[in-house]
């Protein structure tokens, strides 16, 4: 079955999606050819663990029951440095939108007026 993830650096983010029998060796491929880096480069994390490459994406824990379309499952992701150590792991959070007005509210509920 098919596992939906958003594979998170720093502001960049992947979504995509991948068979939850391949391997994370398989997966850094398909982030590869993304984003231009070898996978020997990349350091993927699931639940701040970094993830086995030699190991499928169930086994890590992401399958298709945990990892859906409507909420793909998070990874981070962090590349090697000129120094041949991996950068630390930073995702970005995303910005919440401001609060909808009270007009803006009264059209979400078919333009009825709140009961007083």
């Amino acid at each position: 079955m098919d596992a939906f993830m958003m594979i998170q650096r720093k502001k960049l983010t992947i979504f995509t999606d991948a068979k939850d029998n391949i391997l994370v060796n398989e997966l850094k491929k398909i982030i590869g050819c993304i984003i231009k880096v070898a996978p020997a480069n990349q350091q993927l994390y699931y639940k701040d663990e970094i993830m086995d490459g030699s190991k499928t994406l169930s086994e890590c824990g992401l399958n298709s029951s945990i990892a859906k379309a409507q909420s793909p499952a998070t990874i981070g992701l962090a590349l090697k440095m000129d120094n041949g150590e991996f950068e630390p792991l930073e995702m970005v959070p995303y910005s919440l939108p401001p609060e909808l007005p009270y007009v803006m509210k009264n059209q979400e509920t078919n333009g009825q007026e709140p009961p007083m």
